[in-house]
Parts: structure tokens; C-alpha cells; sequence
């Protein structure tokens, strides 16, 4: 019998595959080219463009798991996991979906036998809804599928009318719900008991049959579709006869992974169910090239693992714990989704750099908090004790509420986000962004590329643009934009630049100085060196000689992309690129600064596949092929069904757009210039080649011949000959620094001839001249041991800084407290300092107060003693 997490999917697959249906692999959590969403959320978001009619595929029937989280933006149940039965960061949806193939009543005949025949639920126990208008559902589910009239309930509300938007495609659903018995509080869906936990919705099918204009007229669509989404969690805790998500076996194993990994044993704990729900989110999140950052995307999945790792504290960890459930979670949803044993060590890794960072400030945020709580008046913790939490100590918002929330209290939302408008204010930085002409300019021609065989070629221009207005001419002199019928011009894309050169007319010529791509156009950005019309023929001309270093260095970046993968880890992604003439940019995403060794080693490789002179290889195929073949695909990009793949050797399989060579020995060598980083989990590796990379290596050559000769050494000496200045200007200093504190002690007892008395108490008050701000402690303690008893106020300018120091012997602490008189004296030079009862050190910027701020001391102290 069906009955585990596992079958059931693999049941549902089969199923929808057996009916013709294409099985589809789940979608990336980071939704590709959607900036409407923060991550993938419903197992249609892949399918997006196929609903609008803008993608085609080669099936019209189609079903999957689709992995989900919903954990910032709109939709975010973030803080309900862990409190209700069925609120999950991460989730699987079961989905099939119609491209205008089968409809309504083929929709509602799948969904019911599978239900009731594949996995024999009772009929009795099920029961569904349609839209109030919509008859021709109703009827199917009446006539067709034969569910009593009773347990057919017409909703009238947008719970069962889907849109994609205010305007596009949308359409009546139908959902079905399972009865969990008279046992369980609720009612049915429309009753005013519908929020009860006995009727549980578990599948909704969605009926795309109208398009939805700006003035909403319902216009029907030429080929209605079917979207459908059911739960799996959802439907295996009917299957295994529990009420709650969280008793299903994945969680079941998860959360008594968890309690042993603690330390506890009481398995119902609500902290147990967070933790198990967030280990899958962050796994999966990070297998998706996530990485905890402060920003977008990184920083949800930092807020999930902070809160992961308080609940643990909160049970009782007293060591790092949560990255040891990967192992866990890779035993129960590995087999599923492969590429969470693949990269479970850099999972691991991940998840504990993140813990060990905030665990050195958990504990310290948390005594803050319970503290605050504590001293509370009312039950609403003050937006600005909200703001310290996170501004300090890293806890989000949301981490706080929660904690406030077990305790009985509530946060002021609304003076927290004035604390963070504030802050952001404050660090807001002037950014520029280069134009994005397809928002400015649009046109309706088509380029076809002819640049991967040729760097010339004749064309007929379509159409031309000046100052973003289309026009039927330009002059002499004249700034334009071109757009030819066909161009060997490649148009920035991909990372890589746009060609420059020259458009020959019949009188003169078009200077190209940039290329870019205007819809499906290719836009030839310069200035005309003479009259250019529509219609006229052209020659095209490449710059050949800067092409063909971008062709270097292009096909560099594939084999850096590779060799990063393959000694850094297969977690690498590239995050961005730029191929230049001079010069490569290859952004990715890592959680660590790679080692010189590292960079030698990635350099080393990248330059051995050069020399094998692989041939560069490009075929044409359709994406899921290509997939296949092990071609890579770059994080989040959006592709076609028909894709180019660029094959260098079996080393680097890569799907790309860009201009290349021909073998990889053309790039002649390949140096690593620098690497960075740029971002919370991104670096950023700087490269060149072919000549630039020989003239790098001869300017470095030159360099250490230099430094030779004035060390008096040769090459190979000059490493010996460094370590030996080195130690022996670190011996210097010592010596230097020992004798300044036998200066220092010195001119302390010299102070002491100035000390006065203040009510039979010693007191010393100095403004010191060459003296370094290191040494005051150590003649602060030389000086209280010599005084036995007294106090002590030194100050020394040093160009725009003043460092000050206070020292009272402890006999006299209960009198004065060094932290006091320092922060007298810092607020008269622009500072303030802090310290022990007994020592005190503070800075300002003022030293024209310095000497009317030491000499107020002594007021200040005849009233303390």
C-alpha cells in the first residue's frame, strides 16, 4: 500500500506520467529572469511563460514535485512554522498542469482517481468546491464524477478565482478537501467554522479560460489551461492517518534526529518542529546557490538559521548542532533530489560557519532581551530595543518577535522599521546604472546573428534611431542607434561586451562603438561620419583584434568556471561575469576566501587545459538534452528549448551564447590577477590572458629583478633575503618599544614631583609631551604602585587625536571612579571612553581643549572627595 512521503510522490509521478503527462524535474528555489519573486512558491512558477504564451515547450502536458519556500515577501509563513500544524517554510507541491491540451473534465477525472483509486481514499471522506458561477465544473463533479450535491459547495469569494495579476490569464478553481472527522473542530469550507482543522483542503485545480483586460472584461482564451497544486506533506498525513504535518515520517525522522543531536526527549516540543522545518529550507536553499548574506535572498536564509539555531539554545544545546541534520535530512529526501548528497558537505559547512558567528552572540543578545523584558512596563517591546537586537547582535526582527511572542509580548513594529529608515538613510549611497535601452526604446525588426562564422558581411538597415526617437535618416556628425537585417556584431549578453567597429555605406562610414541588444534586434550604438539612411546597404566590420581578445578571455571564463568547481567544490555558481578585451571577471559563490594554494591550483589547471589544445566544440540541442549531457547551466539564468552548448574537451560543458576560439591553445596562458570578496557568500577572481597575461608575467619578472639588485641578491635570493630584514626589523621594534617604556617609565617618576594634595589625597594631573598612547597603561600602574594612594589624569596630543588614561588605587574607587573622571575630561575634547572602576582609557579630537580640560580637574575632583 502507498503510504510513506516517498511513494506517494514517486505514485503521483508515475501516475500523471502513465497519462501521458511529461515528467519535469523541479525548478531552482531561485526563480529564473521573475523578478516578481524573492523564491519559487508554487509549482506553476516555472510554467509561468508557458500560461502567457511567450515560451513553447515540446509537451503540452507536464507534472512535477516542485520544491517551495515561503519565507519573505508576499508570502511568508515564517512565523507560524513551528505553532500550527501545517505552516512550513519549505514544502513539496504535486502538480500537473495542460498547455491547452485536456480541460476541465479531464482535470477533475485525474485528480479523483488518483485519489480515490491509486491511493483509495473513501469517497465519503472527500469533498469539493467550485466557483459560484461556474456550472460546467459543478456538473462534471455531479453528473461525471458522481459527488453527492452535499458535498458540492459553490464559493463566491477569490478563494476560488484565480489570476495571475490584475490583468492576464485567470480562471475559476475547484479544490478538493479531505474530512478528518467529527472528532476534530471545523466546519466546512463557506461555513463560519471553515478555519477548523476537520476539512482539510489538500488539491486545488485551477481553470486558466479567460484573459482579464485593464478595464476587466473576461475574454476567453484560444486554449484554456489546467494548473494544479497539491501539498505532499498535506496528502501524506492523510495517508498516514495523522492530523499534523509534523507526524508524517520525514518529520518524524528529522525531529527525533534533532532531539538526539540537543539532548532532549521530549519529542512534542513546538522548538523540535522548527528545527526540523528549517533544516530543510536552509539545505535546500544553499544547494540552490543561496548563501547567508544581509541582503535579499541571503539574508532570509540567515534569518531561517538564526532562528533554527535560538530554538536549539532554547532546548538546551550547549554546542553548534544544527548543520549535524543534513546527514538526516539527506537519508530521507536524498534519493528524491540527488543533489542534496552531492553537496552536503558544503551544506555542512555553510550551516556551521553561519552557527559558530552567531552562536559568539546568541547568548549576549539573548540576556539583553530578557533583560528588556524584564524591565518592561507594559507588554510591547520598544522598537528601538528591536533595532540594538538586530543592529548589534544580528536578530532579525522576526527572531525577536518570536522570543516576545513565548514570553507573552509584542514588538513595536512601527519603531523598528523608523529605527531601520533611519539606518538606511544613513548608509544610502548614490548608485548610477548603465541604461537600459529596451526600456526607452522599442523596436519591432529582428537581427539574425551571423558573428559566430564571420567578422564581416553586408546588410540593409531596418531602422534607426536618434535620441531614442525613431528617425528615417542621420546626418553627419550625428549620434544614432543602427538596426541591420543581419550583423557579425555581437550584442552585450552573457557578460560579454559588445563588438566595436564600422558600418561602410556608399559615401562614408558609421562608426560602431558599442553593440547591444534591443528586443530581438541587434542595435550598432555610434556616430555617423556621414548620411546613413533606412533601406541603405552596408558592409560590416568588425574590430577583429579586440574581438578576438574578448574570445580569450571568454573562453577562459568557462574553464575557470570549471576548474573552480572542480578544486573549490561543485557549490560554486557564477553570480556574474565580465569579459573585456583586457581583461575577465568571474563572480561565484563561495563562503571563504580561497587560499593562494587554491588560486595556484585553480591556475594551474585552467592553464593545463589550454595546453591540451581541446577543439571548441558547439552544438545546438534542445535544453532538457543538454541537461543531460552534463552541459552546465548558470544559476538562475532563463533559457530556451533550444539551447547552444560550448564544449571545450570533457573538461568544460557549458550552455552559452558568446563568441569563442577555435581551440583552447589560441588562449595562449591564463593568470589570476585577484580575488575578493565582493559580498556575504560571493567572490570575485580577476583574470587576463594571451599577451596581457605575458606582459603581466614580464612586468613582474622586471619587478623582482629590481628588488634583487637593491637587496644585493639575485632572483632566487630575493625570498631568503626579505625573511631575513623582516626579522631583523622585528627585533628592532622590540628593542625600540623597550626602550619608549623605559622613557616612559622614566618621565612617569618624574611626574611625581608635580602631584598635589586634595583633602590628604594624592593627586596627579599631567598633559605629556612624546609619548606614545601604548604606553600610558603600563605608567598608569607604575605610577599607583610608587603613590601607594591617589589619583591619576594623563593626557597626550598626538597631531588631531587626544588619548586619555585614569587611574585610582582601589582604596579610592568607592570615592571616584576612573570611568567617571575619564569621560569628564573626554567630553571636553570631542570623546568619551569607558573602563574599570580602577583604569580608564578614553579618545577625543580636540587637542586645542586638552590643557583647559586637565586643568578642570581638580574642581571636579574636590567635589568627589
Amino acid at each position: 500500500m502507498i503510504k510513506t512521503t516517498s511513494e506517494i510522490r514517486r505514485a503521483f509521478l508515475d501516475y500523471f506520467s502513465n497519462h501521458g503527462h511529461q515528467t519535469v524535474s523541479s525548478s531552482s528555489l531561485v526563480p529564473a529572469d521573475d523578478p516578481t519573486l524573492l523564491f519559487t512558491n508554487a509549482g506553476m512558477n516555472q510554467f509561468k511563460d508557458v500560461f502567457l504564451g511567450t515560451d513553447v515547450r515540446q509537451y503540452t502536458r507536464a507534472v512535477s514535485s516542485q520544491r517551495c519556500v515561503r519565507a519573505g515577501g508576499k508570502h511568508n509563513d515564517l512565523e507560524n512554522v513551528g505553532y500550527t500544524a501545517r505552516h512550513h517554510t519549505f514544502f513539496e507541491m504535486l502538480g500537473n498542469f495542460s498547455f491547452g491540451d485536456y480541460f476541465k473534465l479531464d482535470a477533475i477525472k485525474f485528480a479523483w482517481t488518483f485519489l480515490t483509486e491509486e491511493l483509495k481514499l473513501p469517497k465519503e471522506k472527500l469533498l469539493v468546491t467550485v466557483y459560484s458561477e461556474d456550472d460546467e465544473a459543478y456538473n462534471i463533479w455531479a453528473n461525471d464524477i458522481g459527488v453527492p450535491e452535499d458535498k458540492i459547495i459553490r464559493i463566491s469569494t477569490s478563494d476560488n478565482f484565480w489570476s495571475m495579476g490584475d490583468t492576464g490569464p485567470c480562471g475559476p478553481c475547484s479544490e478538493i478537501f479531505y474530512d478528518h472527522g467529527e472528532h476534530i473542530w471545523g466546519g466546512p469550507p463557506g461555513s463560519p467554522e471553515e478555519d477548523g482543522d476537520r476539512f482539510i483542503e489538500i488539491w486545488n485545480l485551477v481553470f486558466m479560460q479567460y484573459n482579464r483586460s485593464a478595464d476587466g472584461k473576461m475574454n476567453p482564451l484560444p486554449k484554456p489551461s489546467i494548473d494544479t497544486g497539491m501539498g505532499l506533506e498535506r496528502i501524506s498525513a492523510i495517508m498516514q492517518n495523522v492530523h499534523s504535518n509534523y507526524e508524517i515520517d520525514i518529520f518524524q525522522a528529522l525531529i527525533k534526529a534533532a532531539a538526539t543531536i540537543v539532548g532532549t526527549t521530549d519529542l512534542d516540543d513546538k522548538s523540535l518542529r522548527v528545527i526540523a522545518d528549517h533544516i530543510r529550507s536552509c539545505s535546500f536553499l544553499i544547494c540552490d546557490g543561496v548563501m547567508p548574506s544581509n541582503e535579499g535572498r541571503g539574508y532570509v536564509l540567515r534569518r531561517i538559521i538564526r532562528r533554527a539555531v535560538r530554538h536549539g539554545y532554547k532546548l538546551g544545546a550547549d554546542d553548534i548542532f544544527f548543520y549535524k541534520l543534513v546527514g538526516a535530512l539527506c537519508e530521507q529526501m536524498g534519493d528524491a533530489y540527488p543533489e542534496l548528497n552531492e553537496q552536503r558537505p558544503v551544506v555542512e559547512k555553510v550551516l556551521r560557519v553561519e552557527e559558530e558567528q552567531f552562536s559568539r552572540t546568541l547568548e549576549r543578545g539573548m540576556n539583553i532581551l530578557n533583560e528588556a523584558l524584564d524591565n518592561l512596563d507594559g507588554k510591547v517591546v520598544p522598537g528601538d530595543v528591536v533595532f540594538k537586537l538586530y543592529d548589534t547582535y544580528g536578530f532579525p526582527a522576526d527572531l525577536t518577535n518570536d522570543v516576545a511572542r513565548e514570553k507573552g509580548f509584542s514588538i513595536d513594529e512601527e519603531g523598528f522599521e523608523a529605527a531601520m529608515q533611519a539606518q538606511r538613510q544613513r548608509a544610502q549611497k548614490a548608485s548610477q546604472f548603465g541604461t537600459d535601452y529596451n526600456d526607452v526604446i522599442k523596436t519591432e525588426h529582428r537581427s539574425d546573428f551571423t558573428g559566430y562564422e564571420l567578422d564581416a558581411g553586408d546588410a540593409k538597415v531596418v531602422e534607426l534611431f536618434a535620441e531614442s526617437a525613431s528617425v528615417a535618416s542621420l546626418q553627419a556628425g550625428q549620434e544614432g542607434i543602427v538596426i541591420l537585417d543581419q550583423s557579425p556584431f555581437y550584442a552585450e549578453s552573457g557578460g560579454q561586451v559588445g563588438d566595436t567597429g564600422l558600418l561602410r555605406v556608399a559615401n562614408g562610414t558609421f562608426t560602431v562603438q558599442d553593440t547591444v541588444k534591443l528586443g530581438d534586434a541587434i542595435a550598432h550604438k555610434g556616430v555617423a561620419n556621414t548620411a546613413i539612411a533606412v533601406n541603405d546597404a552596408v558592409a560590416c566590420e568588425i574590430d577583429t583584434a579586440r574581438r578576438n581578445a574578448i574570445k580569450l578571455n571568454h573562453s577562459a571564463t568557462h574553464l575557470l568556471h570549471a576548474a573552480l568547481k572542480e578544486i573549490l567544490g561543485e557549490h560554486v555558481n557564477q553570480k556574474g561575469s565580465l569579459v573585456q578585451p583586457e581583461r575577465l571577471r568571474f563572480d561565484f559563490s563561495h563562503f571563504e576566501a580561497v587560499t593562494a594554494e587554491q588560486i595556484q591550483q585553480i591556475e594551474d589547471r585552467v592553464n593545463a587545459e589550454i595546453r591540451a589544445n581541446h577543439a571548441l566544440r558547439t552544438q545546438l540541442m534542445g535544453l532538457e538534452e543538454a541537461k543531460a549531457s552534463g552541459a552546465m547551466a548558470l544559476f538562475g539564468e532563463k533559457y530556451d528549448e533550444e539551447v547552444r552548448v560550448v564544449s571545450m574537451g570533457p573538461f568544460s560543458i557549458e550552455l552559452c551564447g558568446g563568441t569563442h576560439v577555435k581551440q583552447t591553445g589560441d588562449i595562449g596562458s591564463f593568470r589570476i590577477v585577484s580575488e575578493a570578496g565582493i559580498a556575504s557568500g560571493v567572490r570575485r577572481i580577476e583574470a587576463i590572458t594571451g599577451a596581457e597575461a605575458d606582459k603581466y608575467n614580464q612586468r613582474l619578472s622586471a619587478t623582482l629583478n629590481r628588488i634583487a639588485t637593491s637587496l644585493k641578491t639575485d632572483a632566487s635570493g630575493v625570498e631568503e633575503r626579505v625573511a631575513g630584514l623582516q626579522e631583523q626589523t622585528r627585533q628592532l621594534e622590540k628593542e625600540l618599544s623597550k626602550l619608549k617604556q623605559q622613557m616612559a617609565a622614566q618621565a612617569g617618576s618624574n611626574l611625581l614631583s608635580s602631584a598635589y594634595d586634595i583633602n590628604g589625597i594624592k593627586v596627579l594631573v599631567a598633559n605629556l609631551q612624546d609619548v606614545e598612547a601604548k604606553s600610558l597603561r603600563g605608567m598608569v600602574d607604575d605610577l599607583k604602585n610608587q603613590m601607594g594612594s591617589g589619583v591619576i589624569m594623563l593626557g597626550v596630543a598626538s597631531g588631531e587625536k587626544v588619548s586619555l588614561i585614569a587611574g585610582v588605587t582601589k582604596d579610592l574607587t568607592g570615592q571616584v571612579k576612573a570611568g567617571e573622571l575619564v569621560n569628564h575630561v573626554a567630553s571636553q575634547v570631542g570623546g568619551k571612553g569607558g573602563g574599570r572602576p580602577d583604569m580608564a582609557q578614553a579618545g577625543g579630537t580636540q587637542p586645542d581643549n586638552l590643557e583647559a580640560a586637565l586643568e578642570s580637574v581638580k574642581g571636579w575632583l574636590e567635589e568627589k572627595l
